[in-house]
């Protein structure tokens, strides 16, 4: 091309392509094929628009599929980049420094096989993890290194599969001041579950709440792809692979304890709450008291000075619906009075309060006002001990205790009940806790940075429902057709001596009178 351009034309060029990274790109730079060799980069409508995204957006982050040639692009850009301007420091970080330092190459390839007209900035230093041009443009390739870039001034920061690179947060803590006199990131990644960097960032993004100028590309946007490739491409895939090759889902490609096909049905299903009240107005209403209904209320207690909220759940047994909910920041004292006056509101239900730290003083101060259906468990093996009984028993404590024994089995009976579909949940803060809850090192919890407090008081909930509540109306029937059975057998075969049928039915009166005491109990466990 150099052979039929005038200098004035050539010249030309330069300014044109300096002006514009999609004509410099599409125009003069060459990319390595691995059947033909050395080829001219003809970039795709959406290889142009990301070069136009990176030039007039400051921060841009890429959701997408693999294999799009998204690093490609990124390294014209880059290229183009440092060519055309003096004094550009580029720092490139991936997972793994040799992630990195292949982007970093891709960058060199691109510059060197550019015409030697068009280059108008040799390469002055050329190490492995990096190079410099002679315009005083540089950049790096690094790892993950708290270190990384810590005390340079970036012109362009780039994070190659941001999704997978760990503690990215903290490295971003580390890294963004050094962005803070004009420079630019380009963070792109397929999805890794939700929670991480990546995840929170896309988010933030897609609702407006943050600097950067996010772009979705699935896997259908290459134009050679079709139905046909992508029934090839997956016929070995699991499903939670191709979500995240792929089909760029969040959620599908985490490791949640709720599978996400389950949360995504109760997604579908939610309801906005009648009624949003309370000082904080996080007390959420769907459905108000029906004197004809049992209810049971479930709590999770936090400080109340730090990230963890405190929560509760009121469930409808019958129907096990989620009538009400809260989540927020009051002091213990403050918590036990809204559950105290919350519970008065539902008919005095049995209230289970998890007692681990601060959730005894909750409790103590609900025993304190007098509360009467307070959930008691006997210390060391944790079985369910009724409030009447706690109060003689000197081996009962009151709430309940989480555990590493108890734990895992209130999760399970949550997913349980999630998975069957046995549970009507119409609280979108609840579903967005499932999606940030997940299995680390066996362990269920919450992902780093998120809360679990509504999870945990939902959870107890299923737990003392399906255990406790059907155990206890098991033991009301056992009850009655006992007492019944009794009193029966009393009536109907007469054993008592000549002269002795007023005692005869004052012990009859008794024994009547101590089963419906007995049965009283029980009931209140469950009505309040």
């Amino acid at each position: 091309m150099a052979n039929t351009l005038t200098k004035q034309e050539i010249l030309k060029e330069i300014v044109k392509a300096g002006k514009d990274p999609v004509y410099f790109t599409i125009n003069f730079c060459r990319i390595s094929h691995p059947q033909k060799g050395l080829i001219p980069f003809r970039a795709y409508d959406y290889q142009e628009d990301l070069l136009r995204d990176f030039n007039d957006y400051r921060f841009n982050i890429i959701l997408k599929a693999r294999q799009l040639g998204i690093s490609t692009i990124t390294a014209a850009y880059v290229a183009w980049l440092m060519l055309f301007h003096r004094d550009k420091n580029i720092l490139v970080v991936a997972t793994k420094l040799q992630t990195a330092t292949n982007l970093v190459k891709k960058v060199k390839a691109i510059i060197k096989n550019l015409p030697d007209w068009m280059r108008i900035s040799d390469i002055e230093i050329d190490n492995r993890t990096s190079f410099e041009l002679k315009n005083g443009s540089q950049i790096k390739g690094s790892s993950t290194a708290g270190d990384a870039g810590r005390s340079e001034a970036l012109s362009l920061l780039v994070v190659d599969e941001a999704a997978h690179v760990e503690k990215l947060a903290d490295l971003w803590t580390a890294l963004y001041p050094t962005l803070s006199t004009g420079g630019r990131c380009i963070a792109l990644s397929t999805p890794n579950g939700v929670g991480n960097w990546f995840h929170q960032n896309c988010v933030e993004a897609e609702a407006g709440t943050n600097d950067f100028y996010m772009t979705t590309l699935l896997w259908d946007v290459h134009p050679d792809r079709d139905k046909k490739w992508f029934d090839k491409e997956t016929k070995n895939m699991s499903k939670r692979q191709i979500a995240q090759e792929l089909e760029c889902n969040f959620n599908v490609s985490g490791e949640t304890v709720i599978h996400p096909d389950d949360i995504q049905w109760y997604l579908d299903r939610i309801k906005t709450p009648e009624h949003r009240t309370g000082f904080d107005r996080n007390y959420w209403i769907w459905k108000r008291y029906n004197p004809e209904k049992p209810y049971l209320i479930s709590a999770d207690v936090a400080r109340g000075d730090g990230k963890d909220s405190s929560a509760y759940h009121i469930f409808e047994l019958e129907t096990m619906e989620v009538v009400a909910e809260y989540v927020g920041k009051p002091t213990p004292d403050d918590f036990a009075d809204i559950l105290y006056n919350v519970a008065a509101e539902y008919g005095d239900p049995m209230l289970v309060i998890e007692n681990n730290n601060i959730g005894f003083a909750v409790l103590k101060k609900l025993l304190d006002k007098g509360y009467p259906n307070i959930y008691h468990t006997t210390k060391g093996d944790h079985q369910y001990i009724d409030p009447i009984t706690a109060q003689w028993h000197s081996n009962a404590i009151p709430g309940f205790t989480t555990s590493s024994k108890t734990r895992p089995l209130i999760v399970a009976k949550m997913e349980e009940f999630m998975r069957n579909k046995l549970i009507k949940i119409n609280s979108n803060r609840l579903l967005s806790e499932m999606k940030t809850f997940i299995w680390q090192s066996g362990r269920p919890q919450a992902m780093r940075s998120y809360n679990d407090d509504l999870v945990m008081s939902f959870a107890i909930g299923c737990w003392v429902r399906d255990t406790v509540i059907v155990e206890s109306q098991k033991s009301i029937e056992y009850s009655k057709q006992m007492m019944a059975s009794i009193t029966t057998s009393e009536t109907n075969i007469s054993t008592t001596i000549p002269g002795m049928q007023g005692h005869k039915r004052t012990n009859e009166n008794q024994r009547t009178t101590e089963a419906e005491n007995f049965n009283e109990q029980y009931i209140g466990l469950i009505k309040g």
